[in-house]
């Protein structure tokens, strides 16, 4: 039988879960921004900038040159900015998908699945919905078999 929380961490498994919502559509939506950035970068052979000479966001060609393809933009690399972001925000969804985990008690291949969330495209926008209803279903199940004492025993 495994191991079920206790329901003096019912409040803060209610945080938790916010938290998780919260950082899971931020890393959902960095995610996708960081996907069409690839897309843009490695197909069309452009990066986005902002704050240059051409304006306040642009899109500048790459070149390919003897090294390798290079950007003629001038400004801020937004692309770049997007990468180092998502990155940022990837490890705070970690942060949330552990907390809420472990204050759940589930079996370890969860939390691989939810850490899943921040690597595959739309995944966490699923896994969102799907966690958080899980959550608040099992609490509103405990909740109501800790205060009708027949529920309890069924």
């Amino acid at each position: 039988m495994p191991l079920e929380p206790k329901p003096a961490v019912f409040p803060r498994i209610r945080k938790a879960v916010t938290f998780y919502k919260v950082t899971s559509v931020i890393t959902g939506v960095m995610l996708l921004l960081l996907c069409t950035e690839m897309v843009l970068k490695y197909v069309f052979h452009v990066e986005l900038y902002g704050f240059g000479n051409a304006g306040f966001l642009h899109f500048a060609p790459m070149i390919e040159t003897v090294s390798g393809w290079e950007s003629t933009g001038d400004g801020a690399n937004l692309s770049t900015g997007i990468l180092i972001a998502h990155g940022w925000f990837y490890v705070v969804y970690l942060f949330a998908c552990f907390q809420l985990w472990s204050l759940m008690r589930w079996q370890f291949p969860k939390f691989l699945l939810l850490a899943l969330g921040g690597i595959i495209p739309l995944l966490s926008f699923f896994l969102e919905v799907r966690v958080a209803r899980e959550v608040e279903t099992y609490l509103a199940r405990r909740e109501a078999a800790a205060t009708d004492p027949v529920e309890a025993h069924a």
